[in-house]
């Protein structure tokens, strides 16, 4: 049973996520081909196992580094029900760069996978033909 009390676990767990929360953002926004706002993409986050824990604040400024990267871009417009909402979208730059990190997050988890105890030979030898997960990346009718 995992020990979210553990200081070494917690720490672990945050360098983990670092990278992967930037992947996952730009690929729900990518994936959506639609404007976004950071709860909207939030919520999409959470349907999808919580990979923020619940700390909303985290997703802005990941947002933030993707737009100064080139890699989305913004936009503000009044709302109805509230404060003017942020909207965010992903760029061609951005959609080109998700394709190279779905590329080197599937290496990665291959290389981890075939390195860790009590994996099967299935899994260490597992290529990037594997059937759940499709080489092209984000589809190809994606806009923004």
């Amino acid at each position: 049973m995992l020990d979210l009390d553990d200081p070494i676990q917690r720490k672990f767990r945050k360098e983990l996520s670092t990278g992967v929360v930037a992947l996952v953002l730009l690929a729900v926004v990518a994936e959506t081909g639609e404007p976004l706002y950071g709860y909207q993409i939030a919520k999409r986050l959470e349907t999808g196992g919580g990979l923020l824990g619940g700390k909303l604040s985290a997703l802005y400024p990941v947002l933030r580094n993707l737009e100064a990267a080139g890699l989305l871009d913004s936009f503000v417009e009044p709302s109805a029900s509230g404060p003017p909402r942020r909207y965010y979208r992903a760029t061609d730059a951005g959609r080109a760069a998700l394709i190279g990190w779905i590329g080197a997050w599937r290496e990665a988890r291959d290389l981890v996978d075939g390195l860790l105890p009590g994996r099967s030979p299935e899994h260490r030898s597992r290529t990037a033909t594997d059937p759940a997960d499709p080489p092209d990346g984000p589809s190809a009718d994606s806009s923004a």
